[in-house]
């Protein structure tokens, strides 16, 4: 019997619903679908076995492994019980599991870099890897940190490193061989400087060697033991703010065996991800090299943060898109006052509202990851594009993944909010998303700044116009789309010609909920999908265009092609 068939054994002769053991590719056609628009035919065929093999692990295995992590997160051993200084990391054996699937059986952090993995010849795009990872984060949110950190570090170090530190340290960033593996991490924030990052105090100074060396504080950092780190520091004599501000590769061993100069103060206790560890840092005269030019840190350190943000992205429609599935079965298997919970009025409309911001954020991660892999060919408008899309699904899917999983939670009524099932810790994660990597106010921000700065909202408009005339909508959402492009772009040139701050929040949803619309409705023309149109136009009417919050509002054709559509 295959975990399909015990859940379905589970859910026939018990009165809780368990969907435990399915396969989450398998449960999602539209993933499928999709992805016959945004892969190339040859790698979506190539791929198609490997999604639902991880499909039938994130169902199954994966999330037992998932829930035991959590309920068993790591332990710092400072020093042995013969006196010896140790700064190791305990992780429980089921999370170690987890890595290891991550990174060497599905290379989700090697892929973009190198050719091999699973088979493929060469590496893969962007798109590529976030469906990936989307099934992975489906079972377990905390290591998809740690491995978007280390594709991002490798990223970076790519970029903008020196040829013989790419060549020393790129073999074991990218090896499938886990004892071989080098896992990344970025280590920023500070007591005084988290958001602030021109306010950093970390000191870097070469000694008489000429060996850049260290001195300072790091005070949350994720993957604490990791191998390599990217840190910001200042160098002697640098300017104040983030122009004086260099960017280091810091190993945690050195080339003759030894530990460098940093040491693991403590790990956090947090909220959620607590199966993954995170610490504070202190360096005590740590040997690092620099990545890029003296001075330029923060611009190549922003690099790394914004392909970490689109991460952040994908993990959130992830979380979302695990919560309304699972609330979905529940709805259709739970019977309540003699009817299921999938056929009462106020159920539908919960979950069909779950859904619209589930599919935003998937819609979102696939057209934010296309034009990043067409700014890394090196179109300009792409990068222009990505600028601006990447600070936009940080923003706001991460916020809405905070809605979706409470409400799945409540879909499941009292055994929600009990630990032995998922819905508590997915609604932890969930939390984090809007705090690293930028708090809401500061991404959205950004989203303003990359429009004055970099004419990010000429690329989007080209996108969105692009969008639209492949969407071939109806005439009523046509007319609806109209108003609502009119009205967003005014009110995002305001904000950024006329340093508007106040409304950046405001202006950074209307741009993500107008695109999101727009790449619905052209996913339902191009790949028959009927049902992602009827959420095109939810988005529309209930986030975008004003109405009279006591009007009767008449959804229910919309709400039931969501609802009875292929979900």
């Amino acid at each position: 019997m295959d975990l399909n068939d015990i859940a379905q054994a589970m859910t026939a002769t018990t009165p809780v619903p368990d969907n435990f053991g399915i396969n989450r590719y398998r449960d999602d056609p539209d993933l499928a679908a999709l992805l016959s628009l945004y892969l190339s035919a040859p790698l979506r065929a190539h791929l198609a076995p490997h999604l639902d093999t991880l499909g039938g692990l994130a169902g199954g295995r994966l999330d037992a492994l998932a829930g035991t992590a959590d309920r068993n997160p790591p332990t710092i051993e400072h020093r042995s019980r013969n006196g010896l200084d140790r700064q190791r990391v305990i992780k429980h054996p089921d999370y170690v599991e987890l890595e290891r699937t991550a990174y060497s059986t599905f290379g989700l952090a090697a892929l973009s870099h190198r050719g091999g993995v699973l088979g493929w010849h060469a590496p893969m795009p962007a798109t590529a890897k976030y469906a990936l990872t989307f099934l992975f984060v489906q079972a377990e949110f905390g290591l998809c940190c740690p491995v978007s950190m280390t594709d991002s570090l490798t990223r970076t170090l790519r970029k903008f490193g020196a040829p013989e530190l790419v060549a020393r340290y790129l073999p074991a960033l990218t090896s499938l061989d886990f004892d071989e593996l080098a896992q990344g991490a970025m280590f920023m924030t500070e007591q005084g400087a988290g958001s602030d990052v021109g306010a950093t105090e970390t000191r870097a100074w070469q000694d008489d060697s000429g060996n850049w060396r260290l001195t300072g504080d790091k005070w949350f950092c994720s993957n604490p033991d990791a191998s390599l780190a990217m840190v910001l520091a200042r160098p002697d004599g640098g300017q104040p703010g983030t122009r004086g501000l260099t960017l280091f590769l810091l190993p945690r061993d050195l080339p003759d065996g030894s530990h460098n100069q940093f040491r693991i103060l403590r790990l956090k206790d947090k909220l959620g991800t607590r199966s993954m560890a995170s610490g504070e840092i202190r360096l005590e005269g740590a040997i690092a090299y620099p990545v890029g030019d003296l001075g330029r840190g923060f611009v190549q350190m922003t690099d790394m943060i914004n392909n970490s943000r689109l991460s952040n992205g994908v993990r959130a429609a992830g979380l979302m898109r695990r919560a309304v599935s699972d609330a979905m079965f529940v709805a259709r298997e739970r019977e309540a006052f003699g009817r299921h919970l999938v056929d009462l009025p106020l159920m539908r409309r919960q979950l069909a509202k779950m859904t619209m911001r589930a599919e935003q954020a998937r819609t979102m991660m696939f057209l934010t990851a296309a034009a990043l892999e067409r700014a890394d060919a090196g179109d300009e408008s792409s990068r222009r594009l990505a600028r601006i899309m990447t600070p936009l699904i940080k923003f706001r899917a991460c916020r809405d993944a905070r809605v979706v999983t409470g409400d799945a939670m409540e879909v499941r009524g009292g055994c929600g909010y009990i630990e032995e099932w998922a819905d508590p810790r997915i609604l932890r994660d969930a939390h984090l998303g809007s705090i690293w990597e930028g708090t809401s106010n500061i991404v959205a921000l950004d989203v303003i700044r990359s429009m004055r700065r970099e004419q990010s909202l000429e690329a989007y408009e080209a996108l969105l116009d692009t969008l639209l005339a492949d969407a071939a909508p109806d005439a009523a959402l046509s007319d609806e789309f109209a108003r609502a492009r009119t009205a967003v772009l005014s009110l995002a040139r305001t904000a950024a010609e006329k340093g508007r701050d106040a409304i950046a929040r405001q202006a950074a949803s209307g741009l993500y909920h107008l695109v999101t619309a727009a790449g619905m409705a052209r996913e339902a023309n191009r790949c028959a999908l009927p049902h992602r149109q009827a959420l095109a136009g939810l988005v529309l009417r209930h986030r975008l265009l004003p109405r009279d919050p006591l009007a009767i509002v008449d959804d229910d054709a919309a709400i039931d092609a969501v609802i009875d559509g292929k979900r």
